[in-house]
């Protein structure tokens, strides 16, 4: 069997992968739940967890320039802070939380599904989990097209919620708002946080991109600011659409938004939510598996995962291996604890990223990208605020 990925990814096809990770991982499914807690503040909290974000892709931008690898996170730790066990329990963390995550949106999507469609919970769970591991075994590229195609439905959804959500009329918190709590905000932009994951698994397709020191920061920057402008706009449109009680509570909470304004079905709404969260689901199947991948080269235990398809060039055991978890997990767990558990661990590894991106610079200053040094630093405190934040209103509010 090779070991090699085949490197054939341009920037087009990882802009379209980046938004679709990020818009499959939270709008169709977590805005109720932000709504919820924070009630009309919640587009506060996603402002929040985008500032929160950005210094932390600017640092995953420089260190994808850097060091251009599969599980990214690992190297960048191995690289920049010297300590081995960190850098594999990085790398762990990652494709926990990116199994988490992909189980947390199929969970969600199948919950727009069995809403148009007379399909069992189980069976699409299992069934659509399976279709998907399917996809990322056959290789990258065809993964890629794949996400972009769903990104473009998935825009498409968001642009028509918006327009009708900022033509109704608006409900009575909006018009008269109270004072924002900001234990619910808190935990808002914990779950918002959840919505922007993506920017960091781009990295793990470094080895599959070509001219990476110059794609991958590109590719980063241009996803995370798109997809910024997407969430403000839609996030303002629900809570302005639909009373905080009725959005809080339900698995589909864009359909509600436009059943609301309009009075008529959402039924090809909640498809596009489905194809959604498939783009999400695959795009987080993809990326552990690569974190797999590279931890193989790192740790003798896990040389199993270092090998790929000779065909395909995809890393076979390790998709089929997070695959079968993924669709483990969405039996399993309720979309709230999953998207809670997964922002926590992400919040861990992008601090110790930071971290080693300020070991890095003031190792070797120069990069084929650079950020200023602060940006790190900033960062760092960002991660480690919001994790505060969020533990201290303990996930509550929702």
């Amino acid at each position: 069997m090779a070991e090699a990925l085949k490197r054939q990814l341009g920037l087009g096809l990882l802009i379209a992968y980046g938004v679709g990770i990020m818009v499959g991982a939270g709008i169709y499914v977590l805005v109720g739940a932000a709504a919820g807690a924070a009630g009309i503040w919640a587009p506060l909290s996603f402002l929040l967890a985008g500032l929160v974000s950005v210094p932390t892709a600017l640092s995953f931008a420089e260190l994808s320039a850097r060091i251009p690898e599969a599980a990214g996170d690992s190297s960048y730790v191995e690289f920049g802070l010297h300590r081995h066990g960190l850098a594999v329990l990085v790398g762990w963390i990652n494709v926990v939380a990116g199994t988490v995550a992909s189980a947390a949106v199929l969970r969600g999507g199948v919950g727009y599904l069995t809403s148009v469609l007379p399909v069992g919970f189980e069976v699409a769970v299992i069934g659509l989990g399976l279709g998907l591991t399917l996809i990322a075994l056959i290789g990258a590229l065809e993964s890629l097209v794949f996400a972009a195609l769903m990104t473009v439905a998935e825009v498409i959804g968001l642009l028509l919620v918006s327009w009708v959500g900022l033509t109704a009329a608006p409900v009575a918190e909006w018009t008269a708002p109270a004072a924002p709590q900001w234990s619910g905000v808190a935990a808002a932009t914990l779950f918002a946080f959840f919505a922007f994951i993506g920017f960091d698994d781009l990295v793990n397709m470094a080895e599959e991109t070509r001219r990476p020191e110059r794609t991958m920061p590109r590719a980063i920057l241009i996803a995370l600011a798109i997809t910024a402008v997407l969430y403000m706009t839609v996030s303002l449109a629900a809570v302005r659409t639909v009373d905080r009680d009725l959005l809080g509570v339900s698995e589909r909470p864009l359909a509600l938004v436009w059943e609301t304004a309009t009075g008529r079905s959402a039924a090809f709404l909640s498809l596009i939510a489905v194809a959604a969260a498939l783009n999400g689901v695959l795009a987080q199947i993809v990326m552990a598996a690569r974190v797999l991948y590279g931890l193989g080269k790192r740790s003798p235990g896990l040389r199993l995962f270092r090998h790929a398809h000779p065909r395909f060039g995809t890393p076979v055991l390790a998709t089929v291996v997070i695959g079968a978890v993924v669709i483990g997990a969405a039996l399993a767990m309720p979309v709230a604890a999953l998207a809670e558990v997964t922002s926590l661990a992400l919040l861990i590894v992008f601090a110790i990223v930071n971290a080693a991106l300020i070991g890095l610079k003031r190792q070797a200053p120069e990069a084929p990208f650079r950020v200023p040094a602060y940006v790190p630093w900033l960062g760092l405190a960002g991660c480690v605020a919001a994790f505060a934040a969020a533990t201290l209103a303990g996930g509550g509010g929702a």
